[in-house]
Order: structure tokens, then C-alpha cells, then sequence
């Protein structure tokens, strides 16, 4: 069991690394300077020559990457260009918010589609099988940004019972856990939800349809133990798919948020995130992307662990 958490814990830094250059190299390959972000089109040539040399710009690839990945292990991604700002303060407070949404939709995305998935490969082939499918291919064929905005016209403009945008009253752009941020709250989890929803329901439907043939079911039933019994064993040998399959969506919805957040104008990562490739601010841009990748990183091992300890199987592979 140790050595297979230490191996999955040396596989992740040359992952980390490859991402790192990854980042680093298609963000400078884009077109356009990023210097226009900071210096009018009439600045003098003495001023733009400085601000070459104060970014670093007057330097190789291969070596600014490596001043930029000595810093980012210190956690420091340098400064904004457009705000003046430090990139790890917007990041941390973009962070948080988008950590609230995403757990509220994976949270609600885990329960319903479990509880969706396990009625589907429970009454296999009937009509409830027919209705939680038709229902995931929904869920997941709608695009977020299209739900969001229905959901904005019929629940904001037109019934005017939830908020439109916004984290809180006021336009706040800070967490409170009161009634009327959660109100802020709702609209966009729920966007943010349906696709997990989708995709959890099929995963647990096809999982225990399969496990329901196993021998060993007929094996339980055939001792005469009550169908609660035998599904309880059914939902252990499908926790690992669950788990594998929640965890990851949590990293689709870190890095996927940016399309709800822009909707809702909601003060996340996604949001800082457009933010900083329309005013081309590389700083903010590697920093937001780099941090959301190792998010995604890290909840893999936290998967593979988790699942090692849940399934003693794994620890073979």
C-alpha cells in the first residue's frame, strides 16, 4: 500500500513539469504582444525598452521559463499586468469562490446521479431505465452557458425570485453564509451540476447493471438475503467508479467554470481567467491555468489513493 501511494506520488512531478512547460510554452506562442497590455501604441522606445527588460522579455524561452517555475514554487507568479495587482492574491480569491461553486455542483451532481444511476441499472430495461437515459443524454448535451442564461430569463426576469449576478447583495465579491448569498449561490451551481449529473448517472448505471450479473449476486440471493443487503454490496463494489468518476468532474468543474462565472458574473477563477486572456495578461494567465492544472493533478491522486483503500485491487496495477 505504501509503495503504491509513493509510485503515485513520484509519477505526479514529472506530470506537473510537462504541464508546466505546456502552459508556459502555447501561452508565449500566441499571438500578440503582451506588452500592449501595459504600454500605449505612443510610448517613447526608452520606456518600452525598460519595461522589456523589467518583465524579463529580453531573455530566452528556455530561461524565462525557468525564472517563472523558480518563482511559482515559491508561490509567486508575479504581477498583473492590467491591475497592478499580485497574481497570487487574485488567484487565492478567485480560488475560494470558484471552490464554493464547485462543490456545491459536484455535491449536488454526486447525489442526484447516483441516486438516478443506481434506479437505471436497478430496473434495467424498464421505463425508469428509458427516463434517467433520455434525462443523462440531456444533461449532458446542454452546453453551460445556455443553461444559465435560460435559467437567468425564467428565474430572474421573469418570476424575479433569484438573483441574476453576482456572489452577494450589493454586487460583494466575498463569501458570507447567509441567506442572501445563497440565494446568489443557486442559479449557477445548479448550471454547474446538470453536466455532472449526466455523466455521473451513466457511469453508475452501466456499473451496476454489470455488477447485478456478477455470480457472486446470485449468490447472495440465492442464500436468501434481502434485497437491501444485496444492494449494499452492489453499491460497494461500485463505490470505486463513483469516486473515480466524481473526482475528476470536480477538476472539469474548476477549470470549466469559466463560461457559468462569466454568466453569473461570478468572482472565481473562470472569470479571472477570461478576464486575463482578453486583456492578454500572461502573468494572470499562466498563474490562473498553471494553479487549475495542478488542481486537476493533485485530485488524481487523491482519487488513486482514495480508490487503493477502497478496492485493495488497485495496489496490483
Amino acid at each position: 500500500m505504501v509503495a503504491y501511494i509513493i509510485r503515485r506520488v513520484l509519477y505526479v512531478i514529472p506530470i506537473a513539469l510537462g504541464v508546466s512547460v505546456i502552459i508556459f510554452g502555447l501561452v508565449h506562442i500566441a499571438p500578440g504582444d503582451p506588452l500592449n497590455a501595459v504600454v500605449p501604441p505612443d510610448a517613447p522606445k526608452e520606456t518600452v525598452e525598460l519595461l522589456i527588460k523589467a518583465y524579463g522579455f529580453d531573455k530566452p524561452l528556455p530561461v524565462q521559463y525557468l525564472i517563472w517555475l523558480g518563482k511559482a514554487l515559491e508561490g509567486d507568479f508575479g504581477i498583473s499586468y492590467a491591475t497592478g495587482r499580485t497574481v497570487s492574491d487574485a488567484i487565492a480569491s478567485g480560488v475560494v469562490n470558484t471552490l464554493i461553486l464547485a462543490v456545491g455542483g459536484i455535491s449536488i451532481g454526486t447525489v442526484m446521479g447516483c441516486l438516478i444511476g443506481a434506479l437505471a441499472g436497478y430496473f434495467q430495461g424498464s421505463w425508469v431505465d428509458k427516463l434517467a437515459t433520455g434525462f443523462a443524454i440531456a444533461g449532458v448535451s446542454v452546453p453551460h452557458y445556455w443553461l444559465g442564461l435560460v435559467l437567468v430569463i425564467i428565474f430572474s426576469v421573469e418570476l424575479n425570485v433569484l438573483p441574476a449576478m453576482g456572489m452577494g447583495p450589493g454586487g460583494s465579491t466575498s463569501w458570507a453564509w447567509d441567506l442572501e448569498h445563497f440565494k446568489h449561490l443557486i442559479l449557477p451551481v445548479i448550471t454547474l451540476s446538470v453536466i455532472p449529473i449526466g455523466i455521473i448517472t451513466r457511469s453508475v448505471r452501466a456499473t451496476i447493471a454489470e455488477i447485478l450479473t456478477m455470480e457472486f449476486i446470485q449468490t447472495l440471493e440465492a442464500k436468501g438475503l434481502k434485497k437491501v443487503s444485496v444492494f449494499a454490496h452492489v453499491a460497494k463494489n461500485a463505490a470505486p467508479t463513483v469516486l473515480a468518476v466524481s473526482g475528476l468532474q470536480i477538476g472539469y468543474l474548476l477549470g470549466g467554470s469559466i463560461l457559468v462565472e462569466t454568466v453569473f458574473s461570478w468572482p472565481g477563477t473562470g472569470f479571472l481567467l477570461n478576464d486575463a486572456i482578453f486583456r492578454r495578461d500572461i502573468p494572470l494567465l499562466q498563474g490562473v491555468i498553471l494553479v487549475l492544472a495542478m488542481f486537476f493533478v493533485v485530485l488524481n491522486l487523491i482519487v488513486d489513493i482514495a480508490q487503493s483503500l477502497i478496492d485493495p485491487r488497485m495496489n496490483r496495477s
